[in-house]
This record gives C-alpha cells, sequence and structure tokens, in this order.
C-alpha cells in the first residue's frame, strides 16, 4: 500500500502473526481459515474497483481481533448500564476525539455498527429533537415515559408522519433516503428530487422547488453513485428556507472530506445540522458509521444506544481511532489527492475509448458508465468484468429502462486500487481493459431463444488476455507487501 505499507523490519513479524492467527482458527473451523487465506488472495488477485470498498491497514484489522469485543458497554462516555467499562470509555473517547478534529464537527458518535445505523441514529435524533421534545416541553413532562394513553398515541402518529426528500435511487441517492424497500421509507413520507435529463447534474431551483412544494421536516443530501461534487452551502439554504433539518450523508466521500480535496461549500460539515458517515469506503477504516452533528442535536444523537443501536462495539470503535489516527497523517491528504486524480484518468480512459459516462465525467472517486452503449446491461456487465478478474458492480443510471436489478450502469471507484499504489497512468490502462471486456461481450439468449438480460457470451480468450494484463499492474502494486501466509 502506498502509506501502509509494512515496514520491512515489521513484515516477518506480521506475517508471523497472522499466520498464528489462522494456525488457531483451524483448530477450532479450518474451513473458516482457509476461506479467510482465500479472501486475501481472492483480493490480491482481482482489480478491485467497488466504490465502496477499500483496504484498512494492518493496525486497523489487527484492533478488531481483540478482547474488546467482549464487553458489554450500552450508554454513553462515562454513563454505562455496565460496570467496568471505564477502557471502551477509553476508546470511544478517542475516536470520537479524532473524528471531531478531523472533520471540524463539534461533536462525533461514534458507536453506529454501520451506515445504515448512523441514518437511522440521525433521523431519529432529528426526530426527537424537532417533534418529541417540543411536545414533551409543552407538556411539562421530562420524558416519553411520562407520557399516558392519548397522548402518546398522538405523539406517535406525529413521529411516524413527518416528511422527508433525498436524491432519488437512479440519479445516484442511496436506499436509506427515503425508499419503500428500506425502513427509511416506512418511517417517513418520502418524495425525491432527481438530476437534470440532460446533464445527469444535481439542478439546485429545482431541488429548492420540490422543497418548497413538499415542505420536508429532513432534506437528505448525499450520494452513493453520483459522480460529481455538491454545493452544500446551497443545500443549507434550501433547508432554511422551508424550515428543514439539512442531513448528509457523506459515507461514500468522507475520505474526500477528511484528506481536503472537497473543501468550502463541497465539504458538508460546517453546513449540516447532522452529518452520517460510514468508516471504511474512501476513509479507509472498519467497518462501522459515525455521527457527526451541531450542539443542538447532540443530547438526541448520543441517545443512539438504545434508540435504535444495541451494544456498542469496543472492538471496531477502537480500529475506527487508529483509522481516524491514520487519515489526520499529511499523507491521507496525499492519498485523497490521488483518489480524485485517478478517478479523473480512468473516466477520460473509458472516455476516450468510446465509454458514455453519466454526467460526461466525474470529479470525485466515482465513476458510472452506460453500458448500454456496449449493447448490454449492467448485470452482464459486471459478470462479463468479474470472469476477466474486474471486480465492480452494476447501478441504476438516471432514467434507467432496465430498473434496479438488471440496470444499464456499472458504477466504479478508484480509492482501493488507489491505497495499493495505482497512479493515473495504471489507471488509464485499467479502462483499456474494461473496454477491451465490454467490446468483446455480446448479449445471450433464453432458453426458448430470446435476448437475455442476464446472460452473455465473450470472445474465446478474452477473460484470460484480461487477466493477464490485469496482473501486471497488480504485480507492480502487491497488496500488504511482505506478508505472506
Amino acid at each position: 500500500m502506498t502509506d501502509l505499507a509494512s515496514q520491512p523490519a515489521l513484515a516477518q513479524t506480521e506475517s508471523q502473526i497472522y499466520r498464528s492467527i489462522l494456525d488457531v482458527i483451524s483448530t477450532v473451523e479450518p474451513r473458516v481459515a482457509d476461506a479467510t487465506a482465500a479472501e486475501l488472495r481472492d483480493q490480491r488477485a482481482s482489480l478491485k474497483l467497488i466504490a465502496s470498498e477499500n483496504y484498512a491497514s494492518l493496525p486497523v484489522l489487527m484492533t478488531m481481533g481483540t478482547w474488546m469485543s467482549d464487553k458489554y458497554a450500552e450508554g454513553t462516555i462515562g454513563h454505562r448500564f455496565y460496570a467496568a467499562c471505564q477502557n471502551i470509555d477509553t476508546v470511544e473517547s478517542v475516536a470520537a476525539e479524532h473524528a471531531k478534529a478531523l472533520f471540524g464537527a463539534p461533536h462525533a458518535y461514534v458507536q453506529p455498527h454501520s451506515g445504515i445505523d448512523a441514518n437511522l441514529v440521525a433521523f431519529w435524533a432529528i426526530l426527537a429533537t424537532r417533534i418529541e421534545a417540543p411536545e414533551l416541553a409543552e407538556k411539562g413532562l421530562k420524558n416519553v415515559n411520562e407520557l399516558t394513553g392519548e397522548d402518546w398515541e398522538s405523539l406517535r402518529g406525529k413521529l411516524g408522519n413527518q416528511r422527508l426528500l433525498g436524491m432519488s435511487l437512479d440519479a445516484g441517492g442511496h436506499l436509506t433516503h427515503g425508499f419503500r424497500p428500506n425502513i427509511s421509507g416506512k418511517m417517513f413520507h418520502q418524495q425525491s428530487y432527481g438530476t437534470d435529463p440532460q446533464t445527469g447534474l444535481v439542478d439546485y431551483d429545482q431541488v429548492a422547488a420540490a422543497a418548497r412544494e413538499f415542505k420536508p421536516l429532513i432534506l437528505v443530501a448525499g450520494y452513493s453513485a453520483y459522480p460529481r461534487r455538491i454545493d452544500f452551502a446551497k443545500m443549507r439554504e434550501i433547508a432554511d428556507e422551508v424550515g428543514a433539518t439539512l442531513l448528509v450523508d457523506m459515507a461514500h466521500f468522507a475520505g474526500l472530506v477528511a484528506g481536503k480535496v472537497f473543501t468550502g461549500n463541497e465539504d458538508p460539515v460546517p453546513f449540516a445540522h447532522v452529518t452520517t458517515t460510514t468508516t471504511h469506503k474512501s476513509l479507509r477504516g472498519p467497518r462501522g458509521g459515525i455521527v457527526l452533528c451541531q450542539p443542538e442535536y447532540q443530547p438526541a444523537v448520543d441517545r443512539g444506544c438504545p434508540l435504535v443501536l444495541g451494544g456498542p462495539m469496543g472492538h471496531v470503535m477502537a480500529a475506527k481511532a487508529v483509522a481516524l489516527a491514520e487519515a489526520r497523517q499529511p499523507s491521507f491528504q496525499t492519498y485523497a489527492q490521488a483518489v480524485a486524480d485517478n478517478a479523473q484518468a480512468f473516466a477520460e480512459g473509458l472516455m476516450r475509448r468510446g465509454g458514455r459516462l453519466v454526467t460526461g465525467g466525474t470529479d470525485n472517486h466515482l465513476v458510472l458508465l452506460d453500458v448500454s452503449s456496449f449493447g448490454l446491461t449492467g448485470r452482464q456487465a459486471e459478470s462479463a468484468l468479474l470472469d476477466a478478474g474486474i471486480v465492480t458492480n452494476r447501478n441504476a443510471i438516471p432514467a434507467d429502462p432496465n430498473g434496479a436489478w438488471y440496470t444499464s450502469g456499472i458504477r466504479f471507484g478508484t480509492p482501493a486500487l488507489t491505497t495499493r499504489g495505482f497512479g493515473t497512468d495504471d489507471f488509464d490502462r485499467v479502462a483499456e481493459l474494461v473496454v477491451d471486456v465490454l467490446s468483446g461481450t455480446s448479449v445471450g439468449t433464453t432458453k426458448d431463444g430470446k435476448p437475455s438480460k442476464a446472460s452473455y457470451v465473450t470472445e474465446d480468450g478474452l477473460a484470460a488476455r484480461t487477466a493477464a494484463g490485469a496482473a501486471e499492474l497488480l504485480d507492480k502494486h502487491p497488496l500488504y507487501p511482505g506478508l505472506e501466509l
């Protein structure tokens, strides 16, 4: 890894540690040890281009494998419902300290187990602050347990009938931004804003018009498949105009915020009332979530457990602390800029070879390719690329005729390969490999001879030829160099 590689003096020790760990696991369940070793081999041998994945450092990985996982610690720092939580208090405090310093946030809550959990904490904290607290204050009550009968039923109805406005799924939004299959779509009366049909870009006038008409309690900004930056100052203006709370989900681009690639109006933290993120993806930490918030939302956010979370995972909070400490090093800013530069090079490489990109390019870490120009569905393209050792995921594009399952798009991301040390020339070569695969893939047929949305046919030898080209790149940039199992 570019700035996470083991020092030569530590490589032998790390190899011994991991060999010993797998040996111990094998004494209980060898299939798990074998699968773990195989996963490392598979990751080393593939071009990982999934935008939501990365590689955590060995210190982060080691931190998760400790007895910190054995402790229950419901509650908050210094106010636990279990005894002997002083060491959990320490790691949670350190993680929160790093998060606040890294993002310039007044408050950080590091307990969420995932990005979805972070969003659930944020949603309910906003409801508790905007709806529950005023209702209780009006009645002179301290908490909802003091409500009885019709008063409680009335408050329940209000909490479950608020409006949320977020980016539509096909425009690049996320399932947790109010879509009906997700709990957020069942909690809220939801409406979506899209992007300009011609450019694929967010139209702030259109968002403002939708907000004025819909009058949401919560305006959600952020994305999982939108390849451009957002002006969060404008989003805050829209929220303020209609009296909404601005919630920004920066799970995908948190690393670019931490690495100072996104600054000014492109940094959501100064403008959002509440900001959520995952700690993996571009932030390169363990799988988990964080909620950042302004002071007025802190009391409700800190009640995430037991509001919607179970006991916090001490070993993961400890790993978050290590990853956030890494992200505060100057080298992380170099990494974050390389992520953005590599995305530009990759996008330009695809377009130069005939690829059609949603929005015509990128200025963040991800690239969204419309594969209908190759005559394929996203599912066919994803499978053909995987056969060739290129790991991606299919993704819907605006007004996608193939829907959310088969899709017409492939989403690519540059964080993981950038961690391995790939540069702009490497990504141009990756673009060449991707286009070669897609150009050499055609639509298969169903059992009755009709064109299929899932099956596909590739040219003889294409997968092997592409995998050989990928291997040349991967060999130049080894994953966890010096770690031998």
